[in-house]
């Protein structure tokens, strides 16, 4: 390896590319054997980890502030100018690892990955893979600059959700209307967007010879573990498993509320006329009493997360021109992440924290393993130590043990979250469903009011019991407002897997806390060294999707939404 490769990746963002290849030159032309193998490892190891970082560094500040022109340069510069020389040179590195033979110890899940990765590799990819990225930061560009004016001040979306908990009925309505009518505004320029997402991604499948997009995403994300079918069968076990359940939910909410149909301005409102839940007045109250809880969690937990206060490597309130939602990112270099949040002082901002957390715990967990490669954990297990971080806290919301509310008040936020989540079962049915069409009926697909009409379609088989009569534009264009269709297409069924796993975690806590614990905890440090259902296993579940595992965890939400309700 030349001397002085970077040991951090602030340092590798301000080298050229010419300044980089050397690096990966040399490890391409430095021999090794069974002896050393692992010394070539850990050398292209710090090199992609500075690679990955210098780009994730670099993204961050896009969504930060999207109307920084000079990090959006930085950005693009590196996409176009670094980023597609570096993945050819990786995947050099990947042919010449395959070639050895050689399987060093807790390296033969990252070597199926490697070749899955090396077959379907083509350099003719990069600049559309550098593209689609692009458009994302397009489409992050489009929502963070939509802000209305709300009684005389400008305010982010985001920013109006509390008004979507106030008693006030026609309040809810003005505001909720007021959104949707800033969202319509831009549908011809998310539509545009989506024409040329589809094209690139058309291409990608293309180049790689591939029959549709879909098979080259499958390959993308390393899913070996199930297929499309699965996926819809996932479908189906929803829609008879859950569907039915969420429908009794609404008519109860619409009979709590006492209104002749249940609109979607009256979702998020408290049933029972009570004050809205507010957790927290400023961010630093945020922070200090999701601290407390994670403590309570597990020491180490509790560690982890300041650590992340000391550091500045949480971005959590809501401001004009950041960037929708919330993520946790890995700087693997470091051995951080960092959690992005736009939290406006409302009980799902402390979920989304609670959500976020458990993803940066599983890269404090799994950043001791020596491999780059081992550090790539499937995303559907990814997204178990989220959501099983939310229930794993779950017992700690109350001021009495650090948290936020009263003890009606806690069990009242548990069984909006377990309500919650049997709701969104269905509706990640929806949005998954409508990728699977999407990528099968690309042609169709381009048309957006095709698109429109099949959302449509799909919300009335798994969206029963809202009343959206009136409001039809709204409704058909709801795929413009999930960010994952366009900035990460697929990834959504992981969400809904993982809170079928995650329930299973937290049913095992109901019994044994600190068991649980301790086999999340074990599980989130296996990184990517096993299987996807290897890593559900150790974390105490099953990776599932049939109607049985499904109506089990769904009987014990109701279960215990009721004994809550007392």
């Amino acid at each position: 390896m030349p001397a002085f490769l970077p040991q951090t990746a602030q340092v590798l963002m301000g080298w050229s590319w010419e300044q980089i290849e050397p690096y990966f030159q040399e490890l391409e032309t430095r021999s090794f054997d069974p002896t050393d193998v692992s010394t070539w490892l850990k050398d292209w190891s710090h090199l992609s980890k500075l690679i990955y970082e210098t780009r994730q560094r670099l993204w961050v500040a896009t969504t930060r502030n999207t109307t920084d022109q000079e990090a959006e340069r930085s950005y693009r510069d590196f996409l176009d100018n670094i980023y597609p020389a570096a993945q050819a040179s990786e995947q050099k590195l990947k042919e010449k690892m395959l070639s050895s033979g050689l399987e060093p110890e807790g390296f033969q899940v990252p070597l199926r990955n490697m070749r899955a990765e090396a077959n379907f590799f083509r350099e003719i990819n990069l600049p559309l893979l550098s593209e689609e990225l692009k458009l994302a930061t397009d489409y992050d560009k489009i929502i963070g600059e939509q802000t209305v004016e709300w009684n005389g001040e400008e305010v982010t979306l985001t920013q109006l959700h509390p008004v979507f908990q106030n008693t006030d009925r026609s309040e809810r309505e003005r505001a909720w209307c007021l959104a949707a009518e800033r969202q319509l505004a831009d549908r011809e320029a998310i539509n545009r967007l989506w024409a040329r997402l589809l094209e690139v991604r058309k291409g990608l499948a293309a180049n790689a010879g591939l029959p549709s997009y879909r098979d080259y995403r499958w390959q993308q994300l390393l899913r070996f573990d199930y297929t499309p079918d699965d996926c819809k069968q996932f479908h189906d076990s929803i829609e008879a498993v859950v569907v039915p359940v969420a429908q009794r939910l609404y008519e109860k909410r619409r009979k709590s509320l006492g209104v002749d149909a249940l609109r979607p301005w009256d979702l998020d409102v408290d049933p029972f006329g009570r004050s809205p839940l507010r957790p927290f007045e400023s961010i630093s109250e945020l922070e200090e009493k999701t601290a407390a809880m994670f403590h309570r969690v597990s020491p180490e937990l509790g560690e982890y997360f300041e650590i992340m206060r000391r550091e500045d490597l949480l971005d959590l309130d809501n401001r004009k021109g950041k960037a929708p939602g919330g993520y946790c990112t890995e700087f693997p270099v470091a051995k951080r992440p960092f959690i992005f949040c736009n939290s406006v002082g409302v009980h799902d901002d402390v979920q989304t924290l609670l959500h976020e957390g458990g993803h940066a715990f599983h890269v404090f967990e799994s950043s001791h393993l020596p491999y780059f490669q081992q550090l790539r954990f499937p995303l559907e297990f990814a997204e178990v130590a989220s959501t099983g971080m939310e229930l794993l806290a779950a017992p700690y919301l109350a001021r009495a043990h650090g948290g936020f509310y009263s003890e009606e008040e806690a069990a009242r936020s548990q069984v909006e979250a377990l309500e919650r989540g049997i709701l969104f079962w269905p509706y990640m049915a929806v949005v998954d469903a409508f990728q699977h069409w999407v990528y099968e009926n690309p042609d169709a697909a381009a048309n957006p009011a095709n698109c429109d009409e099949k959302w449509a379609e799909l919300w009335a088989r798994f969206m029963i019991g809202i009343d959206w009569s009136g409001l039809e534009e709204e409704l058909v264009t709801g795929w413009h407002r999930k960010l994952h269709i366009h900035t990460d297409p697929f990834y959504y069924v992981e969400y809904g897997l993982a809170q079928l796993g995650a329930i299973q975690v937290w049913s095992n806590a109901l019994k044994d806390q600190p068991a649980a614990v301790s086999a999340y905890r074990y599980a989130l440090s296996l990184g990517g060294k096993v299987t996807l259902p290897q890593l559900f296993a150790a974390a105490g579940a099953r990776f599932a999707f049939d109607a049985n595992t499904l109506a089990d965890v769904v009987t014990l939400m109701e279960n215990k939404i009721a004994e809550l309700e007392g």
